[in-house]
């Protein structure tokens, strides 16, 4: 096996497992609020392992290094992933979830043809076989009741669907964007995420002002554990997507939807279990047809 696709297996393990932690975990913070204080954790984890293994000062001499090219990628980067989020977040604001989430997570549905039109990247009949139908299981996955089809088809008269729709896009744009950095770029993977940490928490500090979340001290430890799952997870997120194209570990890497339902049928007892243990099969299907 690729050892990019090991990577972005690996990811998908840890990502579902934050999320099935992150539900449990927390209550009465927005979305923009949990996502600023856990980046700001998950940087003060990655920091000092950062300042050990490069060095602060061969950090800053690679930074100015940049070019308007890196800058760019960087900015597009982050603007789309906070753009995704504040979609996602409207979305759930006026729809219902299960009906917003299905669409939201067909992301590699969008990365694929990106990566084909813009960088010529070239699948066999297989690999893309293998995104579909990983991309299928995700869909699966969040699917919660009624007609299958009927998320797609709320897209024509729906605002929600719409912006969960939108919302796909950009993390599509995303995916594509943070391979350009780190392959056709080579922005180092170990300057990458604590770059990628910090923009996002510029962008989406705003928010968090605007309405400011209560007091976190008891949540605290709590905190602490969420940010090391993403300062983890989001370094072997980086080194999967420099070594592998996106359209392979986007459907893989958002595989972290099903570990997440998963863990709430056998832990929780949660509602569609059937249907999620479906989406894991098809899932394991899709990544063993990329693989091969």
């Amino acid at each position: 096996m690729d050892p990019g696709i090991g990577y972005a297996v690996v990811a998908a393990v840890i990502w579902g497992v934050y999320l099935f932690y992150l539900k449990q975990a927390f209550e009465g913070y927005t979305a923009s609020t949990l996502t600023v204080i856990i980046n700001v954790f998950a940087l003060g984890w990655y920091l000092p392992v950062f300042g050990i293994s490069v060095g602060f000062g061969e950090a800053l001499a690679a930074l100015g290094r940049f070019g308007l090219a890196e800058v760019g990628i960087l900015v597009l980067t982050i603007v789309t992933i906070a753009a995704a989020m504040i979609a996602f977040l409207r979305a759930l604001a006026i729809g219902d979830v299960s009906y917003v989430a299905p669409i939201n997570k067909i992301v590699p549905v969008f990365v694929l043809p990106l990566e084909i039109v813009f960088l010529g990247q070239f699948l066999t009949p297989l690999q893309v076989t293998g995104v579909v139908v990983a991309t299928v299981a995700i869909y699966v996955a969040n699917f919660q009741g009624g007609a299958l089809l009927e998320p797609l088809r709320r897209t024509a008269s729906s605002r929600a669907a719409q912006l969960a729709l939108l919302s796909a896009v950009f993390f599509a744009v995303s995916d594509v964007a943070r391979r350009v950095g780190l392959q056709e770029l080579a922005i180092s993977t170990t300057l990458w995420v604590p770059l990628l940490f910090g923009g996002v928490i510029v962008v989406l500090l705003p928010s968090v002002i605007h309405s400011p979340p209560p007091a976190i001290g008891p949540d605290v430890p709590k905190f602490a554990v969420a940010g090391g799952f993403v300062a983890s997870g989001e370094y072997i997120t980086t080194l999967a997507f420099s070594l592998i194209p996106a359209s392979i570990a986007s459907p893989i890497i958002n595989a972290q939807a099903i570990v997440a339902v998963l863990l709430g049928g056998i832990v929780l007892h949660e509602q569609y279990f059937r249907t999620r243990i479906v989406a894991a099969v098809l899932a394991v299907s899709g990544v063993t047809l990329i693989a091969m």
